[in-house]
Parts: C-alpha cells; structure tokens; sequence
C-alpha cells in the first residue's frame, strides 16, 4: 500500500525492548480497587470468591500465552515471569506489559459472573501493569520473596484493622491501635481479643496463591494388545505454599528448573528500594503531546470468529467509539481520540501530569480501562452474539513536540484509514462475487486510488465516496461546546456549565478541522 507523506512521524516512537539476559517480570496491580471492592461489598480483610476470581484469571494468562511459565498472586495484584529465553513480541516491554495487563482485565470481566452470580457489574475494573528486568535469577527470587512478605505483612494488618473496626473501633482509633506493631505483637491482638490462630487462617490469605505448570500423562489410545499409549500434557494448577521463593520449593518443580534454572540458596535479607530499581520505566519527555495508541490483538481471527461484516461491521465500529468515549469520560487528561477499526489514539493534553508522566502506568491504565468497557459493552452492541473468548489489545506511548506534528500523527492514522478501507471495500467485493481471496489480492496488486474507485463503480455499481463516513474516515472523539450557567428568575441554577463529549466522522487531515475546534489542543495551535 501507497505510503503517505505523514509517515515521518513513525519516528517518533521509542524501542523498549528488554535486553538478554534478563528475565522479564510483569507485574499487575488493581486500579482503584479500595474504592472498587467497596462498590463490590467484598468481604473484608479477605472475599475468597475475589481472589479464586483472581486466580482463575492467572491460570488463563499462563494458558493463553505459553511463554510465562510462574505467576504469583495476592489481594488484587498477581506476577508473571517469562522463561529465561522468551522472544515474546521481540521483548519489547510496553507490548508485553499492555497486552498481559488488557487480557487479564477481559478475563476478569468475563469470569465475574462465574464467582459473583447474583452481584451485578456496577463499574468497569482496570489494573495497572508494569515490568520488572531481572538481571539474574537471585534478583528474580529477592522479587518473588518481596511480593510473598509483602502479603503476609499486609494480611496480617487488614486481618487485625478489620476485626478491630468490626468489634466497634473507629478506623482511626485502628490505625492508632496497629501503628508501630510488629508481627508478633499482631498476632497477640488476634488471638487474645478476638480467639484467632492467624497461622490457622487459610493458606490463600496468608500465603498468596502460586500459578505454575506441571506435566501430566494423558492416555490417547490403547494399542492392540491392550497396551496404553500415553502423552505428556502441561496442566496448569494453584497451590500455596508458606515460602514461595525457598529452594526446596522453586527446585522441586521440573518445569521451572528447565525455563529458568534453580536457585542456590535462600533469601534472609531483602530491601524493597533495591528491587524497585529493576524496574523498567520510561518518564516521558515533559512539555510534549502524549499519544497512547492501542491495537486490537490478533482481530483478524477474534473478527472471524465471531463474523463480522467485511469489509466493516457498523455494531463492531460503534463498539470501539463507545469504549473510547468511556475511556475519555474517565481520564480528564485526554483531549482527543481518533479510531479506525481495531485501533484508538488518545492524545492527552501537552502539560499532563497523569500518573508523573510514567510510560508504562499511563499506557496500562488505559487499555486495561478499554478492555474492560469493550467486554462489558459487549451485550449492548452483539445481543445475539455470544463473546467466545476474550478480547485484548497492546499499547504504547509516544511523545510529539508540536501540534503541527501531533496533528500530522493524526492526519497519518486517517489516511491509512483511507487507504485499508479503499483497498479492503475492493476485496471483499470481489470476494463475495466468487473469486478466492489470492486471486483478490492479485487482481488488486498494484492499483491506484483512481482505479480502485472504478472497479467498485463498474463492477459493483459502488460509489466510493458516498459509503458511510464512518468507514472512509475513522472517528473522532472529543469535547465539543461548553454550556452556559443558565440561572432562572428566582436566581436559581437551572443549567451547569460543561463540554459536551461527541463522535464526529470528519475529516482531520489539515487545518480546517482544527480552526474550527480552537479549544480542542488549545490556543496555542
């Protein structure tokens, strides 16, 4: 396909790959999620079916992608670790990290009927993801002894906090009550005050809970004489275990010996700071256009699958602007959004603060956000469509100086709408009238927009420019027209003063648009 003269600004991207040797760790977290499990009404210190729900979701991460062979997972947090050798996405860190993160939300969102059947979805869930570059396996096994310590520490303070608060504490009086205690000193109040063996409580509350995978034989046939043949199958199971990161522990499981090696001792002695340092982050330049733009994963097979219309599905389109829409309600940061088919831009306003400008939180927050409202939306677009698997798309940030070259970012992704929805009205015209898809894409190699034009209106009787504007030119979301303050006689405010968040089908290629819309980017553009 023809290239355009916007394509310079691909350059702009940034390569965030994790370099060999080290072992790669994504770790998600809950977003907002105290305010979340209260919505929820969660069980408090700890709601099982939350974190079965939890668990299922990690035991499908590992199911569906073959290259993370060990999670861990606690409260509303869980870690991924990829074998030793991985070339998952080319290693590069904000697609693995964006991806993991929005196919776990999808699980969640489609699994929450299975564990809470009578508790409707009030709000979307989303996680934060990020990924921690372990230079050697010690440091991997410090980061699994961190996590494991840092649930047992935060289990045993919410256990106390919340039977403190339930015996008639004020949540201040609580905190006064625990501030400076130690473990042992916990412990004390549980058993004296309230008859609790906090080593008793269950292993998934204490402990955390381990997803890894083990082989099993699996009968296929029996031969002639009876004999049966049998074939190995990894199988995916949780257990818990009081040190997940001892020795005896990690070397007794074959699989993780084989991906990533044994370890040589036992942890005594950890420092939070120092692991934290591991983490992969990128800072995004200050005083710059932010656009985060996300990708559907692997929509080709997810469309067919689920037969939408070629060469574009009206409910699908509508489905992505409403994800969008959702998407901009909830992060005041974005000012504006374009999407063609599988793909969304969100560009956020040039002075943004948004999570300290962090790469990886921004770029997670929102695909996991997307995903979610995608999945959940669903039923509204698809009412006879079952969802058969979950859906999920990978993101990245990229950092542009200018409007003038932030608007030729934009310009780019709506001429390759141009271009694929040209080209693609064409295939699978000529596909439905009998040709095979080689013989399609051979009849069109090499034609021009002029003669692509004429084969949909001599062949099909298909003017191009009069097909809908959504498929020709994408869609545009953003804040349109602030109303007024409008007081009544009895000075009374009867109207608020707010922008209005529209979808328009426009063409934003140029200055026209963006004349128009002066407080979209600001006065400056």
């Amino acid at each position: 396909m023809a290239n355009s003269k916007y394509e310079y600004v691909k350059s702009f991207e940034v390569h965030d790959e994790i370099m060999h040797p080290n072992l790669i760790v994504i770790r998600i977290d809950g977003r907002n999620f105290s305010r979340f499990s209260e919505v929820h009404e969660f069980e408090k210190p700890n709601d099982e079916k939350v974190l079965n729900l939890m668990n299922a979701c990690g035991s499908l991460v590992l199911d569906e992608f073959p290259d993370i062979v060990f999670a861990y997972g606690f409260s509303h947090e869980y870690s991924f670790i990829f074998r030793k050798d991985t070339k998952f996405y080319q290693r590069r860190a904000s697609k693995i990290h964006s991806l993991i993160g929005s196919f776990f939300t999808s699980v969640y969102v489609t699994k929450w009927k299975e564990f809470f059947p009578f508790k409707e979805l009030r709000f979307p869930p989303s996680f934060k993801s990020r990924v921690i570059s372990c230079p050697t396996l010690e440091v991997l096994q410090t980061y699994i002894s961190w996590r494991q310590r840092d649930c047992h520490s935060e289990n045993q303070y919410n256990t106390c906090f919340s039977m403190l608060t339930k015996s008639g504490k004020s949540e201040k009086d609580a905190k006064e009550i625990l501030e400076g205690t130690h473990k042992q000193e916990k412990n004390e109040i549980l058993f004296q005050q309230f008859d609790i063996n906090y080593k008793k409580l269950p292993d998934v509350f204490r402990q955390g809970s381990c997803a890894l995978k083990t082989e099993v034989e699996d009968i296929v046939k029996y031969k002639s004489d009876g004999t049966p043949v049998k074939r190995l199958r990894k199988e995916i199971i949780i257990v818990h275990t009081e040190n997940v990161a001892a020795r005896s522990f990690w070397n007794g499981q074959p699989l993780l010996l084989k991906e990533l090696g044994p370890f040589e001792g036992d942890i005594s002695k950890i420092n939070p700071e120092y692991i934290k340092s591991f983490q992969f982050e990128n800072t995004l330049m200050p005083s710059t256009w932010i656009v985060i733009r996300i990708d559907g994963c692997h929509f080709h097979r997810f469309s067919e699958v689920h037969e939408f219309e070629k060469p574009n599905d009206e409910p699908a389109l509508n489905l992505m602007n409403s994800s969008a829409v959702a998407v901009m309600e909830e992060f005041n940061d974005i000012v504006f959004s374009y999407g063609v088919s599988d793909e969304y831009s969100f560009v956020l306003k040039k002075d943004s603060s948004f999570y300290e400008r962090r790469a990886s939180e921004i770029v997670s927050a929102i695909v996991s956000f997307f995903s979610s409202v995608y999945v959940m939306k669903w039923k509204v677009y698809f009412p006879q469509k079952e969802l058969k698997y979950q859906p999920y798309f990978d993101g990245r940030a990229v950092c542009y100086p200018s409007c003038h070259i932030l608007q030729d970012y934009l310009a780019w992704r709506q001429v390759d709408c141009h271009i694929n929805n040209q080209y693609n009205t064409c295939f699978w015209m000529l596909v439905k009238s009998g040709k095979s898809k080689s013989e399609a894409q051979n009849h069109l190699k090499g034609t021009r927009a002029k003669e692509k034009n004429e084969l949909l209106t001599q062949c099909f009787a298909i003017d191009y420019n009069m097909l809908p504007a959504i498929f020709r030119q994408g869609s545009s979301v953003f804040w349109d027209k602030e109303e007024k303050i409008v007081i009544n006689e009895n000075e009374e405010v009867v109207g608020k003063s707010r922008k209005n968040l529209v979808v328009e089908h426009c063409n934003i290629i140029g200055n026209s648009f963006w004349k128009a819309h002066p407080t979209i980017l600001g006065e400056e553009c």
